[in-house]
């Protein structure tokens, strides 16, 4: 059975230090000790996930798709790890099994801000589809073109550019809103408007701290690609685990 608070509260956040993502990364590491094997089985499932990427790399179209089935099954993922901090924080047994057993109470807010973020994802897709198309007549080369060759080159300067902006702004909404949404609704079962506008409100308050901790999950997701997503079986769970000792620090228990 879901349970959802029908109230929407609003969360007192507070300040954190500019160097405080450190913290959270050094925390998320040492969830990892403590119980490796759950939280690196979340890795191994994103690292098999991102092999996709790799494999069809060659194409806009199907970078895109792929970007979209992310941001439908991230949630998901990153509450699991969450799960397993959680359990942890509370002295409770942790292991995949029961990550999986916690996240079916906050299935359907789960399930909610994932279709949020795959609306976000669809609106800045096809705005910087039809963008291309007024000013090109053309949102990507052809599909035969590419598959076998290097897509960076036979995109045209134009649509380079604006499905460049277009990834970097929506990673900046998706960032902005998820910050602590996931582990808020993990934890505490809040309804994914509490948790987003709470996770907004953080990003505000907290905007130079926050700066870094992207700067350094971007760090982190590159180095994951550049080894051939081997090195997302370990960076996944300590993201995971980090965003929780994130919303730890800065939403204030009630």
């Amino acid at each position: 059975m879901t349970i959802v608070n029908q109230s929407t509260p609003t969360f007192p956040v507070h300040d954190v230090p500019i160097t405080r993502p450190f913290i959270w990364l050094g925390r998320g590491w040492s969830d990892i000790r403590s119980n490796p094997a759950p939280s690196l089985a979340y890795g191994w499932l994103v690292a098999s996930m991102g092999a996709l990427v790799l494999a069809y790399f060659h194409h806009p179209v199907y970078v895109a798709a792929t970007i979209v089935a992310y941001l439908f099954v991230g949630p998901v993922i990153t509450a699991g790890v969450c799960e397993l901090s959680r359990r942890r924080d509370h002295g409770e047994k942790a292991s995949f099994q029961t990550s999986l057993t916690g996240l079916s109470v906050s299935r359907r807010s789960l399930c909610l801000f994932a279709g949020l973020l795959l609306l976000l994802a669809a609106v800045w897709f096809t705005l910087a589809a039809l963008l291309l198309y007024m000013t090109s007549g053309a949102i990507a080369p052809e599909i035969t073109a590419t598959l076998w060759g290097d897509v960076v080159n036979q995109l045209s300067r134009a649509q380079l550019l604006v499905y460049s902006l277009a990834l970097a702004t929506l990673a900046g909404v998706v960032f902005a809103v998820s910050v602590v949404t996931v582990p808020m609704i993990v934890d505490r079962h809040v309804d994914v408007g509490t948790a987003v506008s709470t996770s907004l409100r953080t990003t505000v308050r907290n905007w130079a701290a926050l700066m870094l901790w992207a700067l350094l999950v971007v760090a982190l997701v590159v180095f994951g690609f550049a080894t051939w997503m081997l090195g997302m079986i370990l960076i996944v769970p300590l993201l995971g685990h980090a965003t929780w000792h994130a919303y730890r620090d800065i939403v204030e228990e009630e």
